[in-house]
Order: C-alpha cells, then sequence, then structure tokens
C-alpha cells in the first residue's frame, strides 16, 4: 500500500475515534440537522475503517506467517498462509481504494434531461426525439420515472428542445457522462436521394436541486411572465396565461414552461429547472478552478464537445472520450446503454484511483 494512502487511512481512523466522541456528547442532539451530519459521516467513515482494521489484520497474520517459514516443519503450511494473505490483501487494498474515492454528493440525485437539436435543421430536431426516447427507454428498464417538463417541436414531429426529469434511485449517477455533443450519420426521411448528412443535437444533464435548498434564487433577480401556451392543447391552451417564462437577471438564463394547464404547476417547473442549471453553472466553474481533476467528466465537459457519433449506415455507436465501439446501434436506440455507461464510470473511477495512488 502507497505511503499516501496509509496516511490517509490514519486520519480517518483519527476522525472516527472523534465522531465517536462528538456523538456521544449529552447534548448532541440538540441540532438535529448537524447530528444527522455527523451520523452521515460516521456510518462513511466506519466503513473505511473497517477495512483498514481488515487490511492491518492481514498484515499482522502476514508477518507471523513469514516467521514460521524457516520452521522446517511448519514451512509448507507457513508458505499456504503467506499466500492466503497476499491475495486477502490485494483484495482488500483494492476495496480501500474504491471507498476512499470522493462521493459525488448528486449521486443519487434526480435530474433534468435536455436535449437541443443543433446543425442538421429537421433532422437534428427529428434525432433529438430519438435521444429522447433512447433515455427514456434506458430509464424504464431501470424502474425510474421520466416526466416532459418543456417541449418545442418541430414540424416533422421532433423537438427543437426537449426537457424532461428524470427521478429514480442512483439515476443521476448513471447519466452525469451523457452531457455533450451528440452526433448522428445517417440518411435523413426527407433526403430524396440517398446521401448521408451528418446532424448534432446536445444533450445537458442537471442534477435536481434539493428543494431549492442548495441555490440561493432571491425574487428581486428573476423576472416572470405569464402568456399563453401554443401548441397542441384544446380551447384551454388558448384562453388562459398557464405558460410561464422566468429570467434569471444576473445570469441571463430564461426557462420556459407551458406543458401543464396549471400556472402554479408550470412555475414551480420552472423554478426547479432555473436552479438546476445554476446549479450547474456553479458545479463548473468550481470544475475549472481545478480543471486538472478528472478532465470532468471523462473530457472537457464542454457541452458542445463531441461525445459520441451514431453512425446508422454501419450500425455503430463511438464514444470519443473513451474510444468505445459498439457495433449494437439499434438495442442502443432502444435504451441499450449499459455496456457504454459501465465503460465510462469504470474510466472515471480509473482517473480518480490514478489521482488517490498519486497522492493528489
Amino acid at each position: 500500500m502507497k505511503t499516501s494512502i496509509r496516511q490517509k487511512l490514519d486520519s480517518l481512523a483519527e476522525r472516527l475515534g472523534e465522531l465517536d466522541l462528538l456523538l456521544g456528547e449529552e447534548n448532541a442532539t440538540r441540532d438535529m440537522a448537524a447530528y444527522r451530519k455527523l451520523s452521515r459521516e460516521h456510518a462513511e467513515v466506519s466503513e473505511v475503517v473497517s477495512l483498514y482494521d481488515e487490511y492491518r489484520k492481514l498484515e499482522a497474520d502476514r508477518r507471523a506467517a513469514e516467521q514460521l517459514l524457516m520452521d522446517a516443519e511448519m514451512k509448507a503450511l507457513a508458505e499456504e498462509e503467506v499466500q492466503r494473505c497476499d491475495a486477502a490483501l490485494r483484495h482488500t487494498d483494492s476495496a480501500l481504494q474504491k471507498a476512499l474515492l470522493p462521493v459525488d454528493p448528486n449521486d443519487e440525485h434526480n435530474l433534468f434531461l435536455e436535449i437541443r437539436a443543433g446543425t442538421g435543421g429537421d433532422e437534428s430536431a427529428l434525432f433529438a426525439a430519438d435521444l429522447l426516447r433512447m433515455y427514456t427507454r434506458y430509464a424504464e428498464r431501470q424502474r425510474w420515472q421520466v416526466e416532459i417538463i418543456s417541449a418545442h417541436e418541430s414540424e416533422l414531429g421532433g423537438y427543437r428542445e426537449v426537457i424532461a426529469r428524470i427521478s429514480g434511485q442512483g439515476a443521476y449517477s448513471k447519466l452525469k457522462f451523457e452531457s455533450g455533443g451528440h452526433r448522428v450519420q445517417r440518411i435523413p426521411v426527407t433526403e430524396t436521394q440517398g446521401r448521408i448528412h451528418t446532424s448534432a443535437c446536445t444533450v445537458a444533464i442537471l442534477a435536481e436541486a434539493d428543494a431549492l435548498a442548495e441555490i440561493d434564487l432571491n425574487p428581486n433577480d428573476l423576472r416572470i411572465d405569464t402568456f399563453r401556451a401554443s401548441g397542441a392543447g384544446g380551447q384551454h391552451v388558448n384562453k388562459t396565461d398557464s405558460a410561464v417564462r422566468i429570467t434569471h437577471l444576473p445570469s441571463g438564463l430564461v426557462v420556459e414552461c407551458q406543458d401543464d394547464r396549471s400556472q402554479h404547476r408550470n412555475k414551480a417547473q420552472a423554478m426547479a429547472v432555473l436552479a438546476a442549471r445554476l446549479k450547474d453553472r456553479q458545479a463548473r466553474e468550481q470544475q475549472a478552478k481545478v480543471a486538472s481533476e478528472r478532465k470532468s467528466l471523462i473530457g472537457s465537459g464542454d457541452r458542445s464537445e463531441r461525445i459520441r457519433t451514431y453512425n446508422f449506415p454501419q450500425g455503430r455507436v463511438t464514444d470519443h472520450r473513451i474510444n468505445l465501439t459498439l457495433y449494437k446501434i439499434e438495442a442502443i436506440m432502444h435504451g441499450d446503454l449499459d455496456e457504454l455507461i459501465d465503460g465510462l464510470v469504470a474510466e472515471h473511477q480509473a482517473e480518480l484511483l490514478a489521482a488517490l495512488s498519486n497522492g493528489d
């Protein structure tokens, strides 16, 4: 085990002792918010320290076995014990390194999925609809809930822009690597001469803020406009100002919601999307200050960066960040994203492990 990792583990063992004392104080529960925070930290640290205790016990067992190697009668048994300890130490060391990886506080959050058509006109809008269907079917496989928050449809049935809320256990942890530029190469339905066109969409995955508590939204910074919703919806749409547009004046961010008949619900949804966008912007600003950390996330994190290509004539999907090409485009477009997502998660963990081992 590297010295830097052992030092971190020793400090965690000390911290566990401190937490035991703090939680055992007579007035520990006077501030319940602080008590819950300490309890969560205690649970996390206890798990790591327990593994570290196991590791140190294995080291002691191995040293004891080594001392018996000089005994002719015990040599065979001692060699077997050394081999057992070595295998167990490798396994425990790997588990410890993973347990020490920084936890993304957003991993268990719900999320907002935003898909915007880019270059390619109507074909790009149709591809946006295909991407929404792909993520929706993946979500169904995970037993997550998908709710359309806002949609601006194109003439051919695609989307110029669509925002969906995806809720379920671990939703953000799985989909957070999907932000970026998605490119499609295929023959559009509008193409009469059979030529392959290249179009693009931008995907943004935004962690939902906890009841707006994580983001300070000053009412004086907001301009809220109501207007009549457009598009399908029957007579009701044309008679009431149920649609809501919220402008965050300091940042210039604008969110519109008009899919619900209730102005109150549209406003609540728009506020939630705005909070998620502001939270995402804050996170990106923080990441920019430590740009050397995790090329964020598996790449520069730039929304315009091309992260994946869907080539229909060749039946392949390529994720350019991890150089992974899969020849199963139909399955992927029907929501079979496990291989892509698992590859991205593994690459991200490998980068974090490398940084941990280097003492960063």
